[in-house]
């Protein structure tokens, strides 16, 4: 009697599990500074303190990554955009720069993900037809040296890459004049089981887009805060949402919907230099950032995207001190700016932890 009442006990409460595989990683950019020693140390200062275990670089310096040796931090790598057209005319550049900053310390340093280029598209857009050519040899060079757990990609800006984000199902991928870029990519990613990497910044759109309100660009759970997507049924009550799954609807018209998502950029500015932009504030950039890590901690993913996207790097560690907006989750000089939890606990990690608390409980009174 006990074995039976045990297993339908069982079966119940791994009902309730969360149904999501995997909840998303939570990493953070950094940008390069002059001195590259100086910049590693505030690097693993700066990930202990913010309790983060996935880096971007935007800049990779090889020191920085030397001193992420047998570290279990995950490594996001960027080509800078000024290699690309190199890369794309001579592989043995893209040889040369693997062999840089990837040969000295793979596996040994967790490398994931090279991204060729970042928003290449806004920065060299006359150029853009050397993006896929500079991909194709960075993925092949690696191959050539036997690594095939790196995957190969390119970040987009979202006000860029697609046509109009709203309602999600209306989004289409936004061609360069003249030229088609997404097919081929798509099939690239698909083929080589790497992700679709984006820059989604609800900050920007929230600006573009007047008609936008100010609690659904930060996560504010009001009863008024909604769009609705008339033609999937959809209510949406986030803009992060929103945009992400404009970019799930624009794979899946394309044909290429099992593509995996990766947030390479998203963030909320502090200040900003320019006098309009006044809803770059401290309060807001904290009120963003608590929201978009409880809405990923959750586990529910997006309405189209129930496992939700694979990764999100908030944008970026430090300040960078200078002019124009702040992005920074910590001051230059290694401070906390908000009080934000990004640790890898949530709540779905916590539920299983009751539930199989419970099941011992309920062993344990059986005996």
């Amino acid at each position: 009697m006990f074995r039976t009442t045990f297993f339908i006990s069982l079966s119940l409460t791994f009902s309730l599990l969360p149904r999501s595989a995997a909840l998303p990683t939570i990493g953070v950019t950094y940008s390069a500074s002059t001195n590259s020693q100086e910049s590693a140390e505030r690097i693993v200062g700066g990930l202990e303190k913010l309790n983060l275990r996935s880096l971007r670089l935007e800049e990779p310096d090889p020191s920085i990554i030397r001193s992420l040796l047998y570290t279990n931090i995950t490594l996001f790598l960027t080509i800078p955009n000024y290699l690309v057209t190199p890369m794309a005319t001579n592989r043995s550049v893209a040889q040369n720069w693997l062999y840089t900053h990837v040969v000295p310390f793979y596996p040994r340093v967790k490398i994931t993900t090279i991204s060729v280029g970042n928003a290449f598209l806004d920065v060299y857009p006359e150029s853009i037809n050397n993006l896929l050519p500079a991909i194709s040899n960075v993925h092949v060079s690696l191959r050539d040296l036997g690594i095939r757990k790196i995957s190969v990609s390119t970040s987009f800006s979202f006000v860029t890459a697609f046509a109009s984000p709203f309602p999600p199902s209306t989004a289409q991928f936004q061609e360069p004049t003249g030229v088609t870029l997404f097919d081929p990519l798509l099939q690239f990613l698909h083929d080589t089981n790497s992700s679709f990497l984006i820059n989604l910044y609800p900050y920007n759109l929230y600006r573009l887009r007047p008609e936008i309100p100010l609690g659904i660009a930060l996560f504010q759970e009001q009863p008024f805060n909604f769009r609705d997507d008339f033609t999937t049924g959809v209510r949406y009550r986030n803009l992060f949402d929103v945009m992400v799954d404009a970019v799930v609807s624009a794979l899946a018209v394309s044909g290429y919907e099992s593509i995996p998502v990766v947030v390479t950029e998203t963030g909320w500015p502090s200040a900003s230099d320019a006098a309009n932009e006044v809803d770059a504030n401290l309060g807001y950039a904290e009120i963003y950032l608590r929201g978009l890590v409880k809405h990923l901690k959750s586990g529910v993913g997006t309405p189209l995207l129930k496992d939700g996207v694979r990764e999100v790097y908030v944008y970026e560690m430090f300040d960078n001190g200078g002019t124009g907006r702040h992005w920074g989750v910590l001051y230059p000089n290694g401070t906390a700016k908000y009080r934000v939890d990004f640790s890898g606990s949530s709540t779905s990690s916590i539920n299983v932890a009751i539930i199989i608390f419970l099941l011992l409980v309920l062993c344990l009174s059986h005996h």
